[in-house]
Formats: structure tokens, sequence, C-alpha cells
């Protein structure tokens, strides 16, 4: 009997350590999963916060609340399971998808970065008028969460991707990685949104302390604080044309093509070998490839589309869609 409890409780501890395993697998695959959807995550970040631009402060937290729920039930309810049943039919499937989600990477990154060249930075209208309207703030919301699902469907196809490539996870696994990587990313997203969008009535409240140190940290802070959205938009552009580019060099070469890779491999070999900076050197010879490649596809995505007839345009020729 003492022999058969002791055998038994070796089987749980047993037992114990492959689910300790298990747990130690999946997060690090969620982790390396949300790592390769940075770019997807930066420019979610950069274009977030110009949903509460013109309402009342004290309603920019309770919208970017709503727009965090509305952007992880897209993630959880209605893109999750669409890729466990793309990964389910074929992982091919998959890889096509992401590379239309690259494409569209690289035409938004493209238009942007047009947009930027021809109309210069944008700045915020002091003069806007603050619309405190339910219907309105229901109207930045629905727009915002609209625009989250392109992102977040581009953020879990690459996360899926990532897990096809790590391992023969099952099915559970898979979903439980995904589930991670939604609510984590949410969670940072909209966490960085948040502190970007209050940094600055945190400054003023620091200034009116009257306090020489607070009141000089908190008008750094306000006048630091467009800097700061300018270089994340800027940041964002670039890392849609890397990311996306990047996405279109690997997804060619799982399709048949390995051209555009062998290339790239090509360039990066000269680097490698210069001691103690070839991996650094490396590294900028890929990504500044990828986003040459992102750049191009970009622009020529953008030329065909503003050809469409049924594409409507703006007074300054950029099409409607563009945010």
């Amino acid at each position: 009997m003492a022999g058969g409890l002791v055998g038994l409780l070796d089987d749980i501890a047993a037992l114990a350590k492959l689910a300790a395993s298990s747990i130690d697998d999946v997060g690090a695959a969620a982790a390396r999963a949300s790592v390769k959807s940075a770019g997807v995550v930066v420019d979610d970040a950069a274009v977030t916060p110009n949903y509460v631009r013109g309402l009342a402060a004290e309603r920019e937290l309770p919208i970017i609340g709503r727009i965090a729920k509305g952007s992880l039930r897209n993630k959880l309810v209605f893109i999750l399971p669409a890729a466990m049943l793309l990964s389910a039919i074929s992982e091919m499937l998959v890889e096509i998808v992401l590379m239309f989600g690259g494409t569209f990477l690289c035409f938004e990154g493209a238009e942007k970065l047009h947009h930027r060249l021809t109309h210069g930075p944008e700045h915020d209208d002091e003069s806007e008028v603050v619309d405190l309207t339910e219907a309105h703030e229901e109207k930045t919301v629905a727009g915002a969460i609209r625009t989250d699902f392109i992102l977040s469907a581009e953020i879990m196809v690459i996360a899926l991707k990532d897990v096809l490539d790590g391992g023969d996870q099952g099915i559970v696994s898979r979903v439980v990685i995904l589930a991670i990587v939604a609510v984590a990313i949410t969670a940072v997203v909209y966490g960085a949104v948040a502190l970007i969008v209050k940094m600055d009535d945190v400054g003023l409240r620091m200034v009116e302390t009257g306090k020489a140190g607070a009141a000089k940290v908190g008008r750094l802070l306000v006048e630091g604080m467009p800097k700061v959205l300018a270089l994340l938009s800027t940041v964002g552009i670039a890392a849609m044309l890397w990311v996306g580019g990047h996405i279109l060099i690997v997804g060619a070469y799982e399709l048949g093509w390995h051209g555009p890779e062998e290339l790239v491999h090509a360039l990066e070999e000269p680097v490698h070998d210069i001691a103690g900076v070839g991996g650094v050197l490396g590294w900028l010879v890929n990504t500044a490839a990828s986003a040459v490649v992102g750049l191009a596809v970009g622009f020529l995505v953008a030329t065909i589309v503003t050809k469409l007839p049924f594409m409507k345009h703006d007074a300054d020729g950029e099409p409607a869609a563009a945010h």
C-alpha cells in the first residue's frame, strides 16, 4: 500500500514537472511571437492616440479603455478562431494570408511616408473644438476598433506563423499561446497609449504645484510629448516598411521563390566577418534590404490603388481610407 502511494506520488510529481515544462514552453513561445509582431505593435501605438484628439480630457481614459476592450474582442472572438481554422486547413494558407498582411503593411507605410514628404509633419490644431457629444464618442470608438481589427489581424497571424515555425504544438497550446499574445499586446499597446495621452496632463499638474523642480519637469513633459508622438509616428512608418518587406521576403522563400532571400543573405555575408560588430551590421543590412523591398512594394500598391475607379480621394489627393 505504501509502495503504491509512493509510486502514485512519483507519477504526480512527474506530471507536475511536465506541466511546468509545458507552461514554460508556452510562455517562451508567446514571448517570441509577441516580439515578431513588434512592427505592427508600434504602428498600433502610434495610430491610437489620434482618436482622442479633440475630446474632453476626462473622457480620454474611458475611451481608450473601450477601444482596448474592442481590440481584445477582435483578437479573441473573431481573429483567433479564424486563425485556428486556417492553420487546421493548411499552414500554407497562413503564409499566404501573412503575405497579404505584409503587403498591406508596406502599402500603409509607403502611403504615410508619401504624405509626410508632401505635407510635412502633422501638428496638433490648438484651435480644435472639443466635441462632447455622445454620438461623436461612439463614432470615435467604432472607428478606432475597425482600424484596430486590421492591425490585430496582422499581429495574430504573425504570431501564429511564428508558433507554427517553432514546433509541433497541439491545437490547445496554439490557442493558449495566441491568447497570451492577444492579452499581453493589448495591455502593452493601450497601457502605453493611456500613458502617452495623459502625460501632458501630468506635466500640467506638476507645473501647477509651484515647486521649481516639479514645474521644470512638468514643462519638459508638456513640451516633449508632441515630439514623442512625432518620433513614435516616424518609428512606426519605418517599422511597417521593415516588417512588411521582411514578411514578403521570407514568405516568397517559403512559397518557393528563393531569389530575394538569397540576395539579402549575399549582401549580409561581407559584413558578418567584421570582428565585434559583424552580427549587428548583418542585422542592419537585412533590415535595410527588407525596408527597401517594403518601400518598393508599398509604392507599387499605392500607385495601383490610386488608379482604381472606385477609390475615393480627399482634397489632398489621398485615398479616403488612409488614416
